[in-house]
């Protein structure tokens, strides 16, 4: 079996954060978000509304947070803004979360120089997703996986998201990503929890449920917490599911969790989280403007409504 992440040597560089929930070894805190990327009326990159919305976030049980992945619309953001948000997010939260930046690319170069800039902008680490549309084979993965863990001295959450890239890591290219000491973590977004608690088993590796709605199967096959979109709107009740988890409190836990399911829901049951997040955040003023670049288009007076009215149902808006 490879090393656990707490038999691994430190990261130079990057302060581990306090574990705030259990005892379970979690490289990135136990609850993160998948944050979106404000903009402006015109698609600017709102700076001024990340660093906000990430204090927020984390006066509302965040242990950290995931910039420049697909709800942060990381394909249509540029390298300089990309680099830009990582570095007014870490100046706005400082040590009270960790701040993980996407290297996400296609192009392994690309994904280097990405890895590369988000280090320099202050990211406490990174999340490297498979390579999509090029279908490479395992060996590919491993080697374009290999070359962004090897950019930075930067502890790394691999991402596993078939529905998007197609290419999923197999179990044998896990073990031997495991390996390598800057490999950390997966955020798994599979769907396939039995995959999970073998590979948990067979790597080490920490992992993090990719769908808010597998929090609770993922916690109880050894899994340590979740990167969520809908944490944007119940974080506190999605930190307070794994507390009660942890603490054995099944009960409680799953109670907890059926609170949240209607946000939950309104996020991740569109099949566009991204937008949804936008829609809702700046619904409640938690944000200026639900602006996305396309081919995101922004919502229709429909769905507006029809997101107006759940969060009115809930009791988060009047």
């Amino acid at each position: 079996m490879a090393p656990t992440p707490s038999d691994r040597p430190g990261t130079p560089g990057v302060t581990r954060q306090p574990e705030r929930v259990g005892s379970t070894d979690r490289p990135f805190g136990a609850l993160l978000t998948a944050m979106v990327t404000p903009m402006t009326a015109d698609g600017a990159v709102d700076l001024d509304a990340a660093a906000r919305l990430a204090v927020h976030l984390v006066d509302h049980g965040h242990d950290g947070l995931v910039l420049n992945g697909t709800t942060g619309e990381a394909p249509t953001t540029h390298a300089p803004e990309k680099a830009d948000l990582v570095r007014a997010v870490v100046d706005a939260v400082g040590d009270r979360a960790v701040v993980v930046a996407g290297a996400g690319s296609n192009d392994t170069a690309h994904a280097v120089r990405m890895a590369e800039q988000a280090a320099e902008a202050g990211a406490h680490g990174l999340l490297v997703v498979s390579p999509y549309y090029s279908r490479p084979s395992q060996e590919g993965v491993y080697q374009h996986t290999v070359a962004v863990a090897d950019a930075t001295d930067l502890p790394v959450m691999l991402y596993d998201v078939p529905a998007r890239t197609v290419v999923r890591y197999s179990l044998a290219t896990l073990e031997r990503l495991a390996a390598h000491d800057r490999v950390v973590a997966v955020k798994d977004a599979t769907g396939d929890v039995v995959g999970a608690m073998r590979a948990i088993e067979a790597t080490g590796l920490a992992y993090y449920a990719g769908d808010d709605a597998l929090l609770l199967p993922f916690l109880a096959v050894g899994g340590v917490g979740l990167v969520s979109m809908a944490a944007h709107l119940v974080g506190d009740e999605l930190a307070a599911v794994i507390r009660a988890a942890d603490a054995g409190d099944l009960a409680t836990a799953r109670a907890t969790f059926l609170e949240a399911m209607p946000m939950i829901d309104l996020v991740c049951g569109s099949g566009n989280g991204a937008l949804r997040s936008k829609l809702t955040l700046a619904l409640l003023g938690l944000i200026p403007t639900a602006t996305m670049r396309l081919p995101q288009a922004a919502a229709d007076a429909e769905e507006v409504a029809q997101v107006r009215t759940a969060l009115v149902a809930a009791g988060r808006l009047d």
